[in-house]
């Protein structure tokens, strides 16, 4: 991993690096670090996309007490990728909701799969 990633004012670690409170905090973790080592953006467009996330949410309220971290993450993400042209808003949202639905229908401790026409949304 990048050590520009551990470095990022609040990011949740330990002595062996960033910890994670739930699988998905780690997964857009992992599509963040992947996305800029495939060189769809530069580490200083993500720390500036992550601060205007975490400044927008503290402007809305947000208390920062670290909990909500990784929402911030997210959201700097899915701003990234629109800013970029590399997503759309609705396409993110209709992920968001076949995530959601493939979630529901998962019985507990599988793996959650999307079904082919939602793994489809990915590529519109």
């Amino acid at each position: 991993m990048p050590h520009a990633a551990c470095d990022l004012p609040g990011l949740p670690q330990d002595a062996d690096g960033p910890v994670f409170a739930a699988p998905w905090q780690a997964q857009a973790f992992a599509m963040t670090l992947g996305l800029h080592e495939r060189g769809l953006f530069s580490w200083g467009e993500w720390a500036q996309a992550l601060s205007q996330a975490i400044a927008r949410a503290q402007g809305q309220g947000d208390p920062d007490l670290g909990d909500t971290y990784y929402h911030h993450w997210l959201d700097a993400l899915e701003t990234l990728l629109q800013a970029k042209g590399l997503a759309s808003a609705a396409t993110l949202h209709a992920l968001e909701h076949a995530w959601e639905d493939a979630a529901e229908r998962t019985p507990h401790g599988q793996t959650i799969q999307l079904l082919p026409q939602e793994r489809a949304l990915a590529r519109s």
